[in-house]
């Protein structure tokens, strides 16, 4: 299925072609496939919309027709048969063999677990080399589902994110040159989710532990020694209320132009991606 929907974005058809167990709390997804030499992205925070079989299914569901009016005959599909659709960002693209790497933040999926897990952590943590999955994604490799864009001038970026943007963050420290300058604060939930990032930037990273009593978020952030410069690039992506909260910090406490923050809600408490679609 590579029927073009909205260009820049096009469908690939993938397998997983291998997984790897970050942390307790990440697993990263290697897929692959004959369409990915038409995937094109220059990386950092694109975001993919990724759509998944449920568990009696082979391969994800989805109307045969996908053309401009796919979205509308998607929903209309029965609720325990229409692919299960999730937000992620593209972790790494590798040509010879074209792979893409999708990196999965697990929650509910230890045993005994007071919030069962979702249906895409639930796929993540099963998945084995040749489940098939159908993905919207780029074709083109500058599009506007790239939020990551520090204006030319910037002299220093600030990063913040929970595990559900760690994939984003740790793909954007990657990709900057030597000599910006980088304050980061990752959030993720275990100390063995705490990755080694290789960057050659001007670094200093932070990784707060939630399940080792870290300040979180705004604490974090506010209790820092930040020498904010004259142009500053301010990056926050995860919890929709986090993500509001350290706004407000940088914008109001921190007088951070607003036009030079961005910020990103990939998931809201107490809320399926499904519900948090409709209120928006």
């Amino acid at each position: 299925m590579t029927t073009a929907v909205a260009a820049p974005f096009r469908f690939f058809s993938l397998q997983v072609v291998r997984t790897r167990r970050l942390g307790p709390s990440l697993v990263r997804v290697t897929f692959g496939g004959p369409d990915l030499h038409a995937f094109h992205s220059e990386g950092r925070d694109q975001s993919l919309s990724l759509f998944l079989p449920h568990p009696d299914q082979p391969e994800p569901v989805v109307p045969l027709d996908l053309g401009d009016d796919w979205w509308q005959a998607w929903r209309e599909l029965p609720d325990d048969v229409r692919a299960v659709m999730r937000s992620y960002t593209l972790r790494a693209l590798r040509r010879d063999p074209d792979e893409i790497d999708i990196d999965f933040a697990l929650h509910g999926v230890e045993p005994g677990a007071a919030t069962p897990a979702g249906p895409a952590s639930r796929w993540a943590s099963q998945a084995t080399p040749g489940d098939r999955v159908l993905l919207l994604g780029p074709a083109i490799a500058d599009n506007r589902a790239i939020r990551f864009r520090p204006p030319g001038d910037t002299d220093l970026v600030v990063l913040w994110g929970d595990e559900t943007a760690v994939p984003a963050a740790t793909a954007i420290l990657e990709s900057l040159p030597a000599g910006t300058r980088v304050r980061a604060w990752l959030e993720v939930p275990d100390a063995g989710d705490i990755q080694d990032v290789r960057t050659e930037a001007d670094a200093e990273i932070t990784w707060l532990v939630r399940h080792d009593g870290s300040p979180m978020a705004v604490d974090a952030v506010r209790a820092a020694r930040l020498s904010l410069t004259e142009r500053p690039y301010v990056w926050i992506a995860g919890e929709s209320g986090h993500v509001k909260a350290l706004r407000r910090h940088f914008v109001g406490e921190r007088g951070v132009d607003r036009r030079r923050v961005t910020f990103v809600g990939y998931w809201r408490r107490g809320m399926t991606e499904e519900q948090l679609r409709a209120t928006e």
